[in-house]
């Protein structure tokens, strides 16, 4: 512990708007792949325990699409189209046939999944760690804000981020589709005798939950190293933005994205030893407080 440091941070801008920044980016990929889990349990019911494998596809499709054209843009559409695709496969042959089943036996089939695609990640790509570098587009000084150093790929990946986001709101909350979805979630029996494929829309839903984790794994390529099982880390974190937000609930998600990003960028000064820890802390103290999450809905 060194409160001490923490303090000092605290009282220096250029510290602040550092790990701030810092912050905001890890809040802003929690956030892509947290709103994909939770819009899965929220629709579906299913813990999806092979998001976090998503996330490690999307990174390693980016990685292959930016080898092969040099475009990131392209590399980043190609990570979410292709995990988009691989989770209409994967719900389409497997998941929907254990959507009635024991809460374990989703689990075992979705951590069969985990190790699978392990194993395909090393095959295909190898098993040293990779990276792809930063853009060309990127490679420019970092804007000092407050005499805090934030990188320009920094500001584009949060941009592109709240971009998705708007859109993920605009289309559950202004759209027929998202107005489908929300009635699949709250009443799928209801729904399904309204005449409305619900079959149709949990696979497509999966599908979106799976695109926006591809997604996260794209923008994180050039600022993370990749190796398999890169996915495990982030998943453990995502399932503590969903607790912390509510469970189902995407703006939870992204609230509890951002609390936990700046947890764990400040928290590296002031507790280093302790950083996973502190975000558990905050996790219990919340579900002390308000046991449905912060913008859950307390269950009948």
């Amino acid at each position: 512990m060194d409160l001490a440091a923490l303090i000092d941070c605290l009282s220096s801008a250029s510290c602040v708007v550092t790990q701030a920044s810092t912050g905001l980016i890890v809040g802003a990929l929690l956030f892509l792949v947290a709103a994909g889990l939770t819009l899965i349990f929220g629709v579906l019911g299913v813990i999806n325990f092979a998001h976090g494998s998503f996330y490690m596809l999307g990174a390693y499709f980016a990685l292959s699409a930016y080898r092969l054209s040099g475009s990131f843009a392209l590399s980043v559409v190609v990570a979410g189209l292709g995990v988009g695709l691989f989770g209409l496969l994967l719900e389409r042959l497997f998941m929907r046939r254990v959507y009635n089943a024991d809460v374990l036996m989703q689990l075992l089939v979705c951590y069969a999944f985990i190790l699978i695609l392990d194993d395909v990640v090393k095959i295909v790509w190898g098993p040293n760690f990779q990276s792809m570098g930063m853009p060309e587009a990127f490679q420019a000084p970092p804007l000092l804000i407050g005499g805090g150093v934030v990188p320009i790929f920094y500001i584009y990946l949060m941009a592109a981020a709240g971009v998705i986001a708007l859109v993920l709101w605009a289309i559950l909350s202004k759209t027929r589709i998202g107005k489908i979805v929300r009635a699949a979630a709250h009443n799928p029996s209801m729904t399904s005798a309204l005449g409305l494929n619900t079959s149709l829309i949990y696979a497509g839903v999966f599908a979106f939950g799976g695109m926006l984790a591809g997604l996260a794994g794209g923008l994180a390529a050039p600022v993370r190293s990749m190796s398999p099982g890169m996915g495990f880390s982030i998943l453990i974190e995502s399932f503590i933005v969903t607790v912390i937000g509510g469970m189902g609930s995407v703006s939870g998600a992204l609230v509890g994205a951002l609390m936990i990003g700046l947890i764990r960028s400040f928290g590296s000064i002031g507790f280093p030893l302790f950083v996973e820890g502190t975000m558990f802390f905050a996790m219990a103290v919340i579900l002390i407080v308000k046991p449905s999450g912060l913008l859950g809905k307390a269950a009948r």
